[in-house]
């Protein structure tokens, strides 16, 4: 029986068969028949948010704590251009993402029409791929493929731009099992010459150091990447995206490196005489100064994106493949090589990093009789016991929360790395909280990052979303201040926030429940209080010292051995 549809009908049953739970988006004029073909049906739920940029949060959010891919529907003109934000967010950290943008009829396009924008234009430079759908004969196959682009090889968001007549158009339906790209095969499998070059290059190393990045959370990878490291017996770092790849709680883990990573992770990274990166891009705030980088190592890069390899800091062994399926072929050459690592100088290279561990990097005053930023972060570790989905904002917030909260499972730190966007924690909760309906899901913001998508408190209790909202609120933008600090006298231009709402009587306003706390000895009792409603979104507003700074911090241009530590840690 051929089964004729319209476009619009076309799209929601291809999401259907693609096993899509929930779309996040936004209705208007160019997408009304997309809407009333949901409206229609009961299989994809729609998550209806107050702004598109929260569309592209939430979905990127249920992706990143998933491991599935994110699926928006906003309207043409300023629907897709509200969108920019969390597509290129996405686009950054590699999060699979379908976006559907809707479009002025094709008889219009180029006219300057009512609410007309270039979409594919002014996102192709935060994609990974996008399409104009002219033809409703091509819709199903195009929504076929963006979901292989978007899943497949290193994932990314695709945008899918649909014009209005191409949803009232009638045509036979017909959803594609799979698609292939001639001009797109991603390399999953590492080259076998390359992978026995890194093993011998390893097993000669007297100062080994691995480098571990979203890539890993993004290929499942995380236990190969787990049981590779144990059998070493080395030293381990995440990069930011990568924190939980990796169990945090373990004792070959040296914490975060970076701009803001401990002690002892950069100092490891800048001694070591092998370093081994995976699945991570050499970021500028892992890296800092090229030239200062590892100076004396030799270094093995495995990702699935040939792009990645030697683009900022050039490799000695490139290793282009799935990282899951290069780990598994090192294991294996690993475990029957004649040569096992050196076990004397591994032993010494561990009293260095455990020297270096000694300084306590991330030690803050404890008996401050105002609320220290950390300790609300330990305590909501301690009573979550490291098991929540944990959201951030962008700024010193997110630093103490990577600092302070031990992941040792992938996808539950959910923030926004490369971007750096402000407004994702919240969006982005909603999404984890969608995907994870009885996880304790909790958002690390700042009272600068909050108001920025604080309009979603709307879509939280539109849909009974539980979320623990910490609010670390210094009255400042944290990190901005931060900077200002060090690097322009004290000139705190522009960084004060000095209008802020009652963000109790605010959360109340919307149907949640408000907390303000002030100080140290309520933390506790506040944050165990908000775990037990359990059914309620609770927004607590600590008030913290605003002197706090992040540490420890190394400058742009300076290299791993030249960081900064607090005051008390420097005299130590």
């Amino acid at each position: 029986m051929v089964l004729e549809l319209t476009g619009a009908e076309i799209l929601v049953r291809a999401l259907k068969d693609e096993g899509v739970e929930y779309v996040f988006g936004y209705p208007g004029g160019a997408v009304l028949h997309i809407y009333d073909a949901l409206y229609r049906q009961e299989d994809v739920k729609h998550i209806l948010v107050r702004h598109e940029q929260g569309a592209t949060h939430a979905a990127d959010g249920y992706a990143r704590s998933t491991g599935r891919p994110g699926v928006v529907l906003v309207t043409s003109g300023p629907g897709a251009t509200n969108a920019v934000t969390g597509i290129a967010t996405a686009y950054m950290d590699s999060i699979p993402l379908v976006i559907i943008t809707g479009q002025v009829h094709t008889w219009a396009i180029g006219s300057d029409a009512f609410q007309e924008v270039d979409a594919v234009g002014i996102t192709r430079p935060c994609v990974k791929h996008n399409f104009l759908v002219k033809d409703v004969k091509d819709l199903a196959t195009t929504i076929k493929k963006a979901f292989y682009i978007a899943t497949t090889g290193r994932p990314g968001p695709v945008v899918v731009d649909v014009p209005k007549d191409v949803t009232a158009q009638v045509t036979e339906y017909a959803y594609p099992k799979k698609v292939t790209l001639r001009s797109y095969k991603p390399v999953v499998e590492g080259h076998p010459g390359q992978i026995k070059k890194a093993v011998e290059l390893i097993l000669s190393a007297k100062r080994p150091m691995i480098y571990s990045g979203g890539g890993v959370i993004l290929g499942e990878a995380s236990r190969t990447l787990t049981e590779f490291t144990r059998l070493l017996g080395c030293p381990i770092t995440n990069t930011l995206m990568g924190l939980g790849s990796y169990p945090a709680t373990d004792k070959q883990f040296v914490g975060m490196l970076g701009m803001h990573g401990t002690y002892e992770a950069n100092m490891a990274m800048h001694e070591c005489d092998v370093l081994l990166a995976i699945g991570a891009r050499f970021d500028d705030r892992v890296v800092g100064k090229v030239e200062l980088f590892s100076p004396g190592s030799k270094k093995i890069h495995i990702d699935i994106d040939p792009s990645s390899i030697s683009k900022s800091v050039r490799v000695d062994v490139p290793i282009v493949g799935s990282v899951g399926n290069v780990l598994e072929e090192m294991i294996k050459l690993i475990k029957a090589a004649k040569k096992q690592p050196d076990k004397a100088a591994l032993a010494a290279w561990w009293k260095q990093i455990n020297q270096w561990r000694a300084k306590d990097c991330l030690r803050y005053d404890h008996k401050s009789k105002l609320i220290k930023p950390q300790a609300v972060l330990e305590k909501l570790y301690q009573l979550t016991k490291g098991d929540a989905f944990v959201t951030s904002d962008v700024g010193q917030h997110q630093m103490w929360a990577a600092q302070f909260y031990k992941f040792d499972k992938p996808r539950r730190w959910i923030n926004s790395g490369g971007l750096g966007t402000m407004g994702f924690g919240l969006p982005a909760a909603m999404g984890v909280q969608l995907a994870h309906p009885k996880a304790t899901v909790a958002c690390v913001t700042g009272e600068a990052s909050i108001m920025m998508c604080i309009q979603e408190l709307s879509t939280c209790k539109q849909y009974g979303l539980p979320l623990k909202i910490i609010n670390l609120n210094n009255r400042y933008m944290g990190m901005v201040r931060q900077w200002q600090e060090f690097f322009y006298k004290g000139r705190y231009s522009h960084s004060y926030m000095d209008a802020l709402p009652d963000f109790v009587q605010l959360a109340e306003s919307f149907g949640h429940v408000g907390m303000k706390i002030e100080k140290p000895g309520d933390v506790e009792p506040a944050l165990k209080e908000a775990l037990k409603l359990k059914d309620r979104l609770v927004f607590m507003d600590f008030i913290t010292d605003q002197t706090e700074n992040v540490y420890p911090m190394i400058e742009a241009g300076k290299g791993h051995h030249e960081m900064h530590l607090s005051p008390e840690r420097e005299l130590a």
